[in-house]
C-alpha cells in the first residue's frame, strides 16, 4: 500500500497527558478534556474516551464529504445526520483494534441516491481515506 500525497492546508495538533486516563488539549485551547477509560473497560467513565472523540470527528469529517458529494451530484442533503460508532476490543494477536459503522439519514433524497451519496462520501472523505484497509468500516442509511 502507498502512502498517499497530501499538500496540507491546516494541521490539528493535540497533547495528551497521561494517556487514556488524563487530559487531551489542543494546541490552540480550543479543545481541552478530560479522558477516561468508560465503565466497560474498568474504567471511571466520567470523562470523554479517544473513542468519542475518533466518532466525533469521523461524523463531522463524513457529513461534510457527504456535502461535497451531494453539491457534485446535485442532490438535498439539507436535513441530513451521520452518525458514527466506534468500536474498540481485542484482536486474535492480543492487541486492541477498532471497529466503525457510519449511519447517514437524509430525508430529502430516495433511498437509493441515499446510498449513492453515502458510498461516495465513503470515497471522498479523509477519515474514510485513513482507515480503509485498517479498520472495518461498515455503512448504512437510515
Amino acid at each position: 500500500m502507498s502512502i498517499q500525497t497530501v499538500d496540507v492546508v491546516y494541521t490539528a495538533v493535540a497533547t495528551a497527558e497521561n494517556g487514556r486516563d488524563g487530559r487531551v488539549a489542543s494546541d490552540d485551547g480550543k479543545l481541552d478534556v478530560v479522558v477516561n477509560p468508560p465503565k466497560e473497560q474498568g474504567g471511571s467513565g466520567a470523562g470523554t474516551n479517544p473513542e468519542q472523540l475518533f466518532a466525533a470527528g469521523y461524523s463531522a469529517c463524513f457529513q461534510g464529504a457527504l456535502s461535497v458529494v451531494a453539491r457534485r451530484e446535485n442532490a438535498d442533503v439539507s436535513g441530513s445526520r451521520v452518525t458514527a460508532k466506534v468500536g474498540i476490543g481485542k484482536t486474535p494477536d492480543g492487541g486492541f483494534g477498532l471497529t466503525v459503522e457510519i449511519s447517514a439519514s437524509i430525508p430529502n433524497v430516495d433511498a437509493a441516491t441515499a446510498k449513492d451519496l453515502v458510498e461516495k462520501a465513503h470515497q471522498v472523505c479523509p477519515y474514510s481515506h485513513a482507515t480503509r484497509g485498517n479498520i472495518d468500516v461498515k455503512l448504512t442509511v437510515a
